[in-house]
Protein backbone atom coordinates (compact mmCIF):
# COMPACT_ATOMS: atom_id res chain seq x y z
CA UNK A 1 0.00 0.00 0.00
CA UNK A 2 2.42 2.37 0.89
CA UNK A 3 4.72 1.74 -2.25
CA UNK A 4 1.32 2.35 -4.59
CA UNK A 5 0.34 5.70 -2.57
CA UNK A 6 3.76 6.94 -3.24
CA UNK A 7 3.58 6.17 -6.59
CA UNK A 8 0.32 8.10 -6.66
CA UNK A 9 1.51 10.95 -5.21
CA UNK A 10 4.45 11.36 -7.34
CA UNK A 11 2.08 10.76 -10.64
CA UNK A 12 -0.82 13.72 -8.65
CA UNK A 13 1.99 16.29 -8.17
CA UNK A 14 3.21 16.16 -11.45
CA UNK A 15 0.02 17.28 -13.25
CA UNK A 16 -0.68 20.62 -14.05
CA UNK A 17 -3.85 22.72 -13.89
CA UNK A 18 -3.70 22.39 -17.86
CA UNK A 19 -3.05 18.80 -17.42
CA UNK A 20 -6.20 18.45 -15.40
CA UNK A 21 -8.24 20.01 -17.87
CA UNK A 22 -7.33 17.62 -20.69
CA UNK A 23 -9.15 14.57 -21.46
CA UNK A 24 -8.60 10.95 -20.81
CA UNK A 25 -10.18 7.60 -21.54
CA UNK A 26 -11.84 5.70 -19.07
CA UNK A 27 -11.21 1.82 -18.52
CA UNK A 28 -15.10 1.66 -19.93
CA UNK A 29 -13.72 4.19 -23.22
CA UNK A 30 -15.59 7.09 -21.89
CA UNK A 31 -13.95 10.32 -22.44
CA UNK A 32 -14.01 12.79 -19.34
CA UNK A 33 -11.31 15.28 -18.65
CA UNK A 34 -8.80 14.44 -15.98
CA UNK A 35 -9.84 16.48 -13.23
CA UNK A 36 -13.33 14.62 -13.28
CA UNK A 37 -11.83 11.20 -13.40
CA UNK A 38 -10.04 11.75 -10.18
CA UNK A 39 -13.00 12.69 -8.53
CA UNK A 40 -14.25 9.65 -9.85
CA UNK A 41 -11.73 7.95 -8.09
CA UNK A 42 -12.67 9.34 -4.92
CA UNK A 43 -15.90 8.99 -4.86
CA UNK A 44 -15.46 5.62 -5.59
CA UNK A 45 -13.45 4.92 -2.49
CA UNK A 46 -15.99 6.62 -0.65
CA UNK A 47 -18.84 4.26 -2.31
CA UNK A 48 -16.31 1.03 -1.14
CA UNK A 49 -16.12 2.74 2.57
CA UNK A 50 -19.74 3.06 2.58
CA UNK A 51 -19.49 -0.43 2.13
CA UNK A 52 -17.34 -1.91 5.27
CA UNK A 53 -19.07 0.60 7.22
CA UNK A 54 -22.34 -1.22 6.41
CA UNK A 55 -21.32 -4.78 6.76
CA UNK A 56 -19.28 -4.00 10.05
CA UNK A 57 -22.74 -2.63 11.37
CA UNK A 58 -24.28 -5.78 10.18
CA UNK A 59 -21.80 -7.64 11.60
CA UNK A 60 -22.45 -5.37 15.27
CA UNK A 61 -18.94 -5.08 14.84
CA UNK A 62 -18.11 -1.09 15.72
CA UNK A 63 -15.98 0.78 13.01
CA UNK A 64 -12.78 2.42 13.43
CA UNK A 65 -12.65 5.98 13.43
CA UNK A 66 -11.20 7.63 9.93
CA UNK A 67 -9.25 10.44 11.91
CA UNK A 68 -8.79 9.45 15.25
CA UNK A 69 -12.19 10.15 17.17
CA UNK A 70 -15.79 8.27 16.22
CA UNK A 71 -18.61 10.23 15.17
CA UNK A 72 -19.91 10.29 18.64
CA UNK A 73 -16.47 11.87 20.17
CA UNK A 74 -17.22 15.01 17.55
CA UNK A 75 -20.41 15.13 18.56
CA UNK A 76 -19.63 15.45 21.90
CA UNK A 77 -16.35 17.56 21.77
CA UNK A 78 -19.00 20.06 19.23
CA UNK A 79 -20.85 20.73 22.25
CA UNK A 80 -20.69 24.59 23.82
CA UNK A 81 -19.35 23.85 27.41
CA UNK A 82 -21.09 25.40 30.11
Amino acid sequence: MNRLHAESIEIFSALTDGDLQKRCLTPGGASITIWKWLRAMIEHEVHHRGQIYLYLGMLDTPAPPLYGLTSEEVLERSRPRQ
